[in-house]
């Protein structure tokens, strides 16, 4: 079995699932259908999520077994991240200094923030 074309062969634009089909039973479904973000990814993009996932997502591993650089391996990685979507480092969570944590605890138990502020404020969601 071959993988699905994502670009068409005429004009680039990406291709979209039109039929899907059961060899079981023969039955056959038309319509308009998404292959989601991981059908967007190149070749290389999904060998390189293959590899990530054998390595248990050790970048240590992944230097041994591709002969690569720890920086290149973090640059092919932010490069499927942003094929799917999203911008790396985005989701991480925001360090709060031990003493900014004691002083948004100091205002919550005195009273001069509200519980909602105080988490707000512990993500770093400054008003």
């Amino acid at each position: 079995m071959y993988s699905a074309p994502t670009r068409c062969p005429v004009c680039q634009s990406e291709l979209e699932i039109a039929r899907l089909h059961c060899s079981t039973c023969d039955t056959s479904i038309e319509g308009r259908f998404s292959g989601g973000p991981i059908a967007h990814l190149t070749p290389e993009h999904l060998d390189f999520i293959i590899t990530f996932v054998r390595c248990e997502g050790k970048i240590n591993r992944m230097e041994q077994e591709l002969d690569l650089s720890y920086p290149t391996i973090r640059n092919r990685l932010h490069e499927v991240i942003r094929a799917l979507g999203y911008e790396p480092g985005k989701d991480e969570p925001v360090e709060v200094t031990p003493e900014k944590r004691n002083t948004v605890l100091e205002d919550l138990e005195s009273g001069k923030i509200s519980a909602d502020e105080a988490m707000r404020m512990l993500r770093g969601e400054e008003q």
